[in-house]
């Protein structure tokens, strides 16, 4: 990148939908020297690529206020629009005005300046039927042409800086025309009655968008302002923006986290909810990670800061959602490329519609202007338009609020149409650790096995003897002083109890040794073919007894394998692990897998299987990454690492298998949503087309024609925030799963005994 290039940032404000963001870009990306134009309406956020040498930042900010929006950089105070839809009296500030997008946000909508158009329009239509009724009508005439004007003067504003930016067809232009065009040929009446339907349908969209804005703003202000800061063994209060790594925090019952981090001291229940919309506290013990902006319920709480501001859970939530409208669904960049030709066609129709029936069959000229007129309105895209985003908006809201991010419109029709899932074994479909399933005493009783094999593996790091230790502390079994103690690597551990050398260690190592029997033999061999890995207590050249532990399946991971075939998908376990351990977790789920894969090896299965159907990977570790960005869709698990999170184009914050097929129906429902919203401005165009054709409606009728499909598309895509994706419905592909083919990888799965 030269030197003079570099990309840039800008808040923009006063923009509620794709169409207002497609003028942003269109206004700047003219420009010479800009490339790489992103504009993000529910982020406010303009991004692009900027060479110096050939425009300024100051020519990029003038751009952006010419066609009516404010600008102003990332850090600085949001900018009040200029002169975007407030009444000429009420002025509507300068470039420099004080007033706050953020604050007008949390206003009424009677406060907002969109809201003030309509206050503003509507009493000077009921003024002028005012008139209407005391006074005579050519009296009436004046006053409607009075309120058509006033109200009609900020949108023709907006529309001729539009066209001097090089977009002459827009709704502004459309609806200047329209009412211009009513008052010349008489209609003043519908023409304010348009002016007034116009502007509550551009309130009730800023409304939409001020919705699913606020929710993400609620979302960043979860994490509370102040922390209580351990120094030198005292508390003081500090910006909790302030907090580095390896800082200390006292938590108190009913505050806020105020920072990611590990639970050094303390015991208590978390209320994660408004993080992961896990409504059950979790338990937090020393040890435990917390997130930014969860609730401690019980008891005082010590955490170690892992995380600083910007990095937290929360922080990146809302950078993921904000992020996410770069990824528009092909859906939408479809109409957007449509809604492009379809605004010049809809001109020249009315053209046509206009001047041929006068001249070519002599008609009255005064009616077919009319019609014309009303047919420029049904032909505003509007509702067209803000169709798809509004759906995917309220989609990724509802999903951040249950913990379910998908990083835009792209992955959410990406999702709703995968037809395999290719999950992760471990730390995935299992818990990521292993546990003690079998105690097996051939001397003396279970505790007496686990007490000696704990003391042996005390201050153990390898996850088996942690395991173990974890076990006996959880059994309350008393555990005795060990000495001598030394690891045995790939092999097992050994140390000195009561003045005797006890061994814990592998069947391999109890053959080498001399200790292991035939019986034993046989007993390993059985605890082994459910995928368990099996050690041996022994004291000197007596086995005392069998432990064998197993990374469990995570508890819901067998009805969440229910829901994903109820949906008619074919899951698929790809894992690192021996085929035995994998037979084995795979005959408690009930799905295909393929062992042994190294992480080349799952990027190519993933390819092979991509060939012929649609794939999603559901995965946590680094070595998942690869497969993770391979993928249609890759999803991480909550609890994965950085990489993993960062390489996905999904996250599941709950750490819930179960939650990957709520995410699907969230998916789905968007994209159903998605059709039915451009079913319902489609069609209600049409049916208007006609009857305007025919002269059966006319021009108030066509305004509310597109007002109100504007509603009720968005009406409808608000819909979703109320959806619960973990409520089980019966899927569009139900009845399906005979064709789902069971054995995906035959060849490596047949090697399972």
């Amino acid at each position: 990148m030269a030197a003079d290039t570099r990309q840039m940032e800008w808040r923009v404000t006063g923009m509620d939908c794709g169409a207002c963001a497609s003028k942003v870009r269109g206004a700047v990306e003219r420009l010479p020297g800009v490339t790489e134009v992103d504009v993000a309406p529910m982020a406010e956020r303009l991004r692009l690529t900027l060479d110096q040498q050939h425009s300024s930042p100051d020519r990029i900010e003038k751009a952006v206020r010419a066609v009516g929006y404010g600008i102003s950089a990332p850090d600085a105070a949001p900018e009040q629009p200029e002169g975007g839809f407030v009444l000429p009296e009420e002025g509507g500030g300068s470039a420099s005005g004080s007033a706050d997008p953020d604050q007008e946000a949390t206003q009424g909508w009677y406060a907002t300046s969109k809201g003030r158009l309509v206050l503003g329009t509507g009493g000077l239509l009921a003024a002028a039927w005012a008139v209407h009724w005391l006074m005579s009508e050519q009296v009436a005439q004046w006053a409607f042409v009075l309120a058509t004007l006033l109200g009609l003067f900020p949108v023709a504003r907006r529309a001729l800086a539009m066209a001097r930016a090089g977009m002459p067809f827009t709704i502004e232009m459309l609806m200047t025309i329209a009412a211009s065009g009513a008052l010349v040929i008489g209609a003043a009446e519908e023409a304010a009655l348009v002016v007034f339907l116009f502007a509550v349908g551009e309130t009730l969209e800023g409304l939409a968008a001020g919705k699913a804005r606020n929710g993400i703003r609620a979302l960043a202000r979860l994490v509370p302002t102040s922390a209580r800061l351990e120094v030198d063994g005292a508390t003081r209060e500090v910006p909790a923006n302030s907090l580095e790594i390896g800082q200390v925090v006292m938590v108190r019952p009913g505050d806020r986290v105020p920072a990611d981090g590990e639970v050094i001291d303390g015991t208590s229940g978390v209320d994660e909810s408004p993080v992961t919309g896990e409504s059950v506290p979790s338990l937090k013990e020393v040890g435990s990670a917390v997130f930014a902006g969860s609730i401690n319920t019980e008891a005082v709480l010590r955490v170690r800061v892992d995380k600083t501001a910007k990095d937290n859970t929360i922080a990146r939530i809302v950078r993921l959602v904000e992020e996410a409208e770069s990824a528009r669904a092909p859906t939408e960049r479809f109409i957007d490329r449509f809604s492009r030709v379809y605004m010049p066609a809809v001109v020249g129709a009315a053209v046509l519609v206009a001047i041929i029936p006068p001249l070519a069959f002599g008609q009255v000229w005064s009616e077919w202007i009319y019609r014309a007129l009303a047919l420029l309105l049904i032909g505003c895209p509007c509702a067209l338009v803000i169709s798809v985003p509004a759906s995917i908006a309220s989609a990724l809201s509802a999903g951040a609020r249950n913990g379910l991010l998908m990083k835009g419109g792209s992955v959410v029709e990406a999702m709703a149409r995968i037809t395999h899932i290719a999950f992760d074994k471990t730390g995935t479909l299992t818990c990521g650790r292993p546990r003690v399933t079998d105690i097996l005493p051939l001397s003396g009783s279970e505790a007496d096995v686990l007490a000696l094999a704990a003391a042996v593996e005390s201050g153990a790091s390898h996850p088996l003897g942690q395991a173990i230790r974890a076990r006996a502390e959880a059994d309350g079994v008393d555990i005795p002083a060990s000495q001598s103690s030394r690891a045995i690597p790939g092999k097992g551990a050994e140390a000195e109890i009561a003045g005797a050398m006890v061994t814990v260690g592998s069947p391999r190592l109890a053959d080498e040794t001399g200790v292991l029997t035939r019986a034993h033999r046989e007993q390993t061999a059985c605890l082994e073919a459910e995928g368990k890995t099996v050690v041996l207590v022994w004291r000197k050249s007596t086995v005392l007894g069998v432990i064998a532990l197993r990374d469990e399946p995570r508890a819901d991971a067998v009805d969440a394998m229910r829901q994903i075939h109820t949906m008619g998908l074919a899951p698929v376990m790809l894992t690192g692990d021996n085929a035995r351990t994998a037979a084995a977790i795979s005959e408690v789920l009930g799905i295909d897998y393929v062992a042994a894969l190294l992480p080349a090896d799952k990027v190519q299965k993933i390819r092979d299987l991509g060939h012929e159907a649609r794939v999603m990977v559901v995965g946590d570790g680094i070595n998942d990454a690869p497969a993770l960005a391979a993928a249609h869709v890759g999803v991480a698990m909550g609890s994965g690492t950085d990489v993993a999170l960062e390489t996905a184009h999904a996250a599941i914050l709950r750490n819930r298998v179960a939650d990957v097929p709520a995410t699907i129906r969230l998916a789905r429902a968007t994209m159903a949503n998605i059709r039915q919203n451009v079913a319902i401005a489609l069609g209600l165009k049409a049916v208007f087309l006609v009857t305007t054709l025919l002269g059966i409606t006319g021009l108030w009728i066509a305004i509310l024609a597109d007002t109100g499909a504007t509603v009720i598309v968005t009406l409808n895509a608000l819909r979703l925030l109320a959806f619960r994706p973990a409520r089980e419905g019966r899927g569009p592909l139900s009845g399906t799963l005979s064709a789902i083919p069971r054995r995906i990888a035959a060849p490596v799965a047949k090697q399972h005994p």
